[in-house]
């Protein structure tokens, strides 16, 4: 046996376009989104947040509902970095805490939405006909009432507390990720896969839950990033009006709507509220736009 067949062959060099072929999508998403400085920007500050919320008992240098009427209404200083409210509890303390109802409130009221509207989206959209006339018609309801309004009815309606604000917000949101799943539906419905799953039999449910919605998943993923958003400023506003999250509770909105009484004496009862609201809600727009551009098929190369 010759030398030559115990040789080591060379590998083939793979080409660059090869090997963006064999690259993951989800990947090549990922490589667009770090491109773009804002998205980035936006994410690691909601990451930031995601943090202070979780570590919350660490970060926070006091207990937030811990009361000292002799430390009332002092500003900024060494030993209370933002403060103190009307009560003597420390401002930071506070607001770390509040990142974890807003962040709370954000995301499950966002995953009540997408989930039931994604839903019905799927339904209407994958059946069509009066079904989805139906449930077109009751969204296009709801979408006619403002979502704070359309909130605020259904906080009086079923009480004030975590859970029925959770549930008002998700509710408000329906329509949105609803009109969002029946257009990729009625795009993917009559592709080849979906007509090969009915050949082998498979059942509408098992078609819609394996074929369509996976499908719908780019559109959802960068509808819920932005609808978080608006799901913590409709949280704070209801809170701010006094049907959200109760005191003494941390949370951001009801600290702004206790702080205003304070608005000339002492301005920071609200201005730290607010503007950790803003900082949150922008880093997610920011990180929502450029996720949303990173899915954008159009962008491919």
């Amino acid at each position: 046996m010759s030398g030559n067949e115990h040789a080591v062959r060379p590998s083939v060099p793979v080409a660059p376009r090869e090997r963006e072929k064999r690259r993951s999508p989800w990947w090549e998403v990922w490589r667009r989104l770090r491109r773009n400085k804002a998205a980035v920007a936006g994410m690691t500050v909601v990451l930031l947040l995601m943090m202070l919320a979780l570590f919350a008992p660490v970060l926070a240098p006091y207990d937030p509902n811990q009361t000292n009427i002799t430390k009332r209404l002092q500003g900024p200083s060494a030993g209370h970095l933002l403060g103190t409210d009307n009560f003597g509890r420390d401002m930071l303390s506070r607001i770390i805490y509040g990142s974890r109802i807003s962040l709370y409130v954000g995301f499950v009221a966002v995953g009540i939405g997408a989930i039931f509207g994604g839903i019905l989206g799927a339904i209407g959209g994958f059946y069509g006909g009066r079904l989805d006339n139906f449930i077109m018609r009751c969204m296009d309801v709801l979408l006619a009432i403002p979502q704070i309004i359309l909130a605020i009815a259904i906080v009086g309606a079923l009480g004030t507390n975590l859970l029925n604000l959770m549930i008002a917000v998700g509710i408000s949101q329906l329509p949105r990720y609803a009109r969002v799943v029946r257009a990729s539906t009625l795009t993917v419905r009559g592709q080849e896969y979906v007509e090969a799953a009915r050949a082998v039999g498979a059942s509408d449910l098992r078609i819609i839950l394996e074929n369509i919605l996976p499908n719908c998943m780019a559109p959802i993923i960068v509808q819920s990033t932005l609808g978080v958003a608006q799901a913590i400023l409709s949280a704070a506003s209801l809170s701010f009006l006094g049907l959200g999250i109760q005191p003494p509770t941390a949370e951001w909105g009801s600290m702004l709507s206790s702080g205003r009484q304070f608005l000339r004496n002492a301005p920071y009862l609200t201005f730290f509220p607010g503007l950790a609201i803003s900082i949150v809600v922008l880093a997610l727009n920011m990180f929502g736009d450029g996720l949303r551009d990173s899915l954008d098929p159009k962008l491919r190369q």
